[in-house]
């Protein structure tokens, strides 16, 4: 039986392209970074519910910048942990390890695959600088109780929101709760620029600092003209122009991811209630003797349907991937990321012995855990079709 089901499908229109090819031809038109970028960052921020936001080249990109902005506003502390999830993807962590932090795990609830509360707050000490959530594949991973904790030890939270577009908490959109949070605009996401990402923040410093970031660390991009006024006082031997304050690279992106942004942006809300009548009505149709259900369904954006098995057999989950592959499902194993980042060979050098069994649920997603598209043009006879067939396996 094939059913063919991508990942990602109808994530452009028309109107993206039409948008785009008006762009080129038009007379003398910059294409690197100008003002849609800076329509786009306003807009956006208009849409999301802050002050300030930096478009750049990835969702990775913005992870990095956002902990090495966290990592020189806090060059004097002697804090130097970051609590992060185990499920994630594998910029937020290497993000850390760059900006030589130390990375502190935690597993994650099976109900919003995002970390657990009881374990986050257990491993704040005083070396805890920053708390970097990430709200996986649609789901809320905040609570009042770890806000509040996290603001009366002031420790800083970091959002990564690259899956969650649209997601909110107390009616607010996931993004505008920490410091900085980061968004990414990969092809198969609720909103795409082909490749881009964006920082977010109310914090007109870090933004400056951001922008800094995202161009070679120049100061002229602070666009804070006091602020370089003062640097090229300071530094009077150096051309004006080309005053690096920071050791970075540059993550810049353009002025044709600009426009598909600004294009698609304006359907982002309309696509999000698509997609979560989708994934309630695939989650109905699912059996739950087979399958986990009880998720935490409260402000949800999914843009994948999440698929956990109830039996843990190996045996049965070679079967059942083979049954997918035959009736030409798209899938990924482990969930958002691929699963469990701690068996992950990049972090043998720097983490120690690790006990996978002090992280349960986690290692359950990492080995029965899937995801399969969820866009917004699918329709309800093929959410039953699918559902029929991963019922019946």
């Amino acid at each position: 039986m094939k059913i063919n089901h991508k990942l990602m499908e109808d994530n452009f229109i028309r109107e993206d392209f039409t948008n785009t090819i008006n762009l080129l031809r038009k007379k003398n038109s910059i294409l690197t970074q100008s003002k849609y970028v800076e329509l786009f960052e306003k807009k956006w921020s208009k849409w999301l519910g802050v002050k300030y936001s930096t478009f750049v080249n990835s969702g990775s990109s913005a992870n990095f910048i956002s902990i090495s902005a966290l990592k020189h506003l806090n060059y004097k502390s002697k804090k130097n942990e970051i609590i992060v999830p185990t499920l994630t993807w594998v910029s937020d962590i290497n993000s850390v390890l760059l900006n030589n932090f130390k990375p502190i795990f935690v597993d994650i609830n099976l109900s919003n695959l995002s970390m657990n509360e009881e374990e986050v707050i257990k491993k704040i000490n005083k070396k805890t600088l920053a708390v970097f959530i990430t709200h996986a594949q649609g789901f809320n991973g905040l609570s009042e109780n770890l806000i509040k904790i996290l603001k009366r030890k002031k420790i800083h939270l970091i959002e990564d929101v690259c899956e969650s577009h649209g997601a909110t908490f107390k009616k607010k959109k996931l993004g505008c709760y920490g410091l900085i949070s980061n968004f990414s605009f990969y092809y198969a996401h609720h909103l795409s620029t082909i490749e881009g990402g964006m920082v977010c923040t109310n914090d007109k410093k870090i933004h400056e600092m951001t922008k800094m970031f995202r161009s070679h660390g120049m100061v002229r991009e602070s666009k804070n003209k006091k602020f370089e006024n003062k640097m090229i006082r300071k530094y009077k031997d150096i051309s004006p122009k080309f005053i690096f304050l920071y050791p970075t690279l540059n993550f810049r992106n353009n002025e044709i991811g600009a426009t598909i942004g600004l294009s698609q942006l304006k359907r982002l809300d309309s696509n999000n209630v698509k997609r979560n009548k989708n994934f309630l009505y695939f989650i109905k149709n699912l059996d739950e003797k087979k399958y986990f259900k009880d998720y935490a369904l409260k402000g949800i954006s999914n843009y994948a349907f999440p698929i956990i098995l109830k039996k843990r057999n190996k045996k049965f989950r070679e079967y059942f991937e083979n049954k997918l592959k035959k009736a030409n499902i798209e899938f990924r194993r482990g969930n958002a990321g691929g699963g469990n980042q701690l068996r992950q060979p990049y972090l043998k050098k720097y983490l120690k012995k690790i006990n996978l069994k002090l992280f349960p649920n986690v290692e359950y997603v990492h080995d029965y855990g899937y995801y399969i598209g969820n866009y917004p043009n699918l329709k309800k006879e093929k959410i039953i079709k699918i559902t029929k067939y991963l019922n019946s396996l």
